[in-house]
């Protein structure tokens, strides 16, 4: 039963990403909106949660969220996958379960 987990506090604030990658099951995803798609920078302090993360699952970024931080596609971590407003609801509607981390 794999679950989508969705972070949207910045993992500089608070621990919701690195609780929620801690949590991952085989075949489990990340989304990160809002401000939690900060880490998602390139050679930020949690870039190697999320390559961690990326041998289990998908590492998704919502592509609003980023462009509202001044952070470019290419400024992400490799292997991140950013989706539109669209590809959130269809992570949502693929996923058996989904999970918010606060």
């Amino acid at each position: 039963m794999a679950t989508l987990h969705m972070v949207n506090k910045s993992p500089f604030d608070r621990t919701a990403l690195e609780s929620c990658i801690k949590h991952l099951s085989e075949g489990d995803s990340v989304l990160m909106i809002e401000d939690a798609v900060i880490g998602a920078r390139k050679g930020s302090a949690a870039a190697a949660m999320l390559e961690g993360a990326m041998k289990n699952g998908a590492v998704y970024a919502l592509a609003a969220d980023l462009s509202a931080r001044g952070i470019t596609p290419e400024q992400t971590v490799p292997g991140t996958q950013i989706v539109d407003y669209g590809g959130f609801v269809d992570l949502v509607t693929q996923y058996d379960r989904t999970v918010s981390w606060l």
